[in-house]
Parts: C-alpha cells; structure tokens; sequence
C-alpha cells in the first residue's frame, strides 16, 4: 500500500513535503522545520536520480529523509551559533539586573528586612538588613523586580 502511493506519488512528494514544510516555518515560530523542509528538497533531488532504482526503495527514502533531516538540524545549529554576537547592552531587557553594584538611597526604611529605595525616578522594592530611611546602600543581586541590598 505505502509503496504503491509512493510509486504513483513519484520523486515529486519529497518536493511537495520540503515546500510544505519550509511554508509552516513561515506559520510556525523558530528556525527548526526549515532545515528539515531543505532536507524534503534533498530527498527530492535524490529520488529524481535514483527514481527506478532497485536500491530506492520507499524505506529508503524515509531513511534517507531521517538522516538529512537530522544532519540538516545539526548544520543549522551550528550556523545560528555562529551568528550570535555579543551584545553591548547584555541587560537591555532585564533592568533590575543593570542596578547591580549601584549605590542608592533608602527611601523607606529598611524593616524586617523589607523597604524601598529610589533609583533615577523610580522607586524599588528591597530586602536586607534593617537601615534607617536617607541611608545609602548598595545593590548586590536583583531577583525579578526586587533588589537585594546591604550597607555601603
């Protein structure tokens, strides 16, 4: 059954399939069914020389698709790797980690190991030994919008 639709289907499903998946990469967010869909088109190229063939046999082809498929998704890795680059502004996004090592001023006293300080114009939750309001104090880890402080 499976190899009479491939028979009818020809070299030109491998095509199909490599179209259909590099269309979804389009739909689907990532970069992963497009080296799988290049695969597709390889399966393809293949199958229009070797259609005829004895040795290529529809298991060999999904074999072979397997294969080129993984080795695809190792290549594409390894060249989205390559094209990290290291950013001047590693905490653009992430601002509470940009306080670290900044010195400000408690502008709620620190109590129970709670208060607030204010940074430019905006003030921020804080824990860490209790201080008195208008004491200046240093921020030494941040964990989501809060900061982590101690005595300067």
């Amino acid at each position: 059954m499976i190899s009479d639709l491939v028979a009818r289907a020809g070299p030109w499903s491998w095509w199909v399939l490599g179209v259909v998946l590099l269309i979804l990469e389009i739909v689907v967010p990532g970069v992963f069914l497009f080296w799988i869909g290049l695969a597709g088109i390889a399966t393809g190229l293949l199958s229009l020389i070797l259609w005829g063939s004895a040795i290529w046999a529809w298991q060999v082809q999904v074999v072979t698709f397997v294969i080129l498929s993984f080795v695809a998704v190792l290549i594409g890795r390894s060249v989205l790797k390559r094209g990290e680059t290291a950013s001047d502004e590693p905490h653009l996004n992430r601002r509470s980690e940009s306080l670290v090592g900044r010195v400000v001023t408690v502008t709620d006293a620190i109590e129970n190991g709670r208060g607030r300080v204010k940074v430019g114009d905006t003030t921020w939750s804080v824990s860490g030994p209790d201080t008195p309001a208008g004491t200046k104090v240093r921020i030494v880890s941040a964990s989501g919008n809060e900061l982590r402080v101690e005595a300067e």
